[in-house]
């Protein structure tokens, strides 16, 4: 693990157009990738290869909000994520007291996002709340929270 840094932006592009289920949207890869160039986040190396990232969006004195996050698909389920996790709220503990992130919510059913969902509750966030508000009547958006210490 390492902070993020300009020069991983496009291996990061990379990861995220190679999975589709879950960053099928141009715009939305696009704004993720202009976010990189400014936001505080770390990536998971294999010696010089980036294999996944995550990017921190702090948005007040007390909360930070996982604002992206991703490793590449053959890295699936072999701690990599959970890594990045705990890097992410090593740094912020003591800084900020709530860590949340937004995913696709459970009223639309999608295996990958099931996965994603389970990750994040495995990683101790809870649900706070469902809404269209973010991304809209077909995208619900579940939010989940953590405390940190």
């Amino acid at each position: 693990m390492r902070p993020l840094e300009p020069r991983d932006v496009a291996a990061c592009e990379r990861i995220l157009r190679s999975l589709p289920e879950w960053f099928a949207f141009e715009e939305a890869v696009a704004r993720y990738m202009r976010d990189l160039e400014s936001l505080p986040g770390f990536v998971a190396v294999d010696g010089d290869e980036v294999i996944g990232f995550l990017a921190l969006r702090h948005h007040n004195p007390l909360s930070s909000e996982v604002h992206v996050m991703a490793v590449r698909r053959e890295c699936h389920r072999r701690g990599v994520g959970a890594a990045l996790m705990r890097t992410a709220e090593e740094a912020l503990a003591g800084k900020v007291r709530l860590l949340h992130v937004k995913t696709l919510g459970p009223s639309h059913h999608d295996e990958g996002y099931k996965r994603t969902r389970a990750f994040y509750a495995a990683m101790g966030f809870v649900p706070l709340e469902e809404t269209t508000a973010y991304w809209g009547e077909s995208q619900p958006t579940l939010v989940m929270v953590k405390p940190l210490p």
